[in-house]
């Protein structure tokens, strides 16, 4: 596997992590009985909750690759 391979493999990943965190939110406010803008809030919630975590995930990962602080 080639690096550009690995790198566009890793975003397809990302996106999809953001992206079921994202879509259980908007879940969530569905199941619950919200109405279209509660279950938009709770996509949208979802998907910031999703990028803080992808975040936190990036930069704690990043201290068990050598080389990459």
């Amino acid at each position: 596997m080639t690096d550009e391979e690995r790198q566009s493999a890793n975003r397809r990943l990302q996106a999809g992590f953001v992206l079921v965190v994202g879509v259980s939110g908007g879940l969530v406010a569905l199941r619950a009985g919200g109405t279209t803008v509660q279950l938009l809030a709770g996509l949208a919630g979802g998907l910031g909750v999703g990028l803080v975590m992808l975040w936190f995930l990036r930069r704690w990962s990043s201290e068990f690759q050598p080389g990459r602080r």
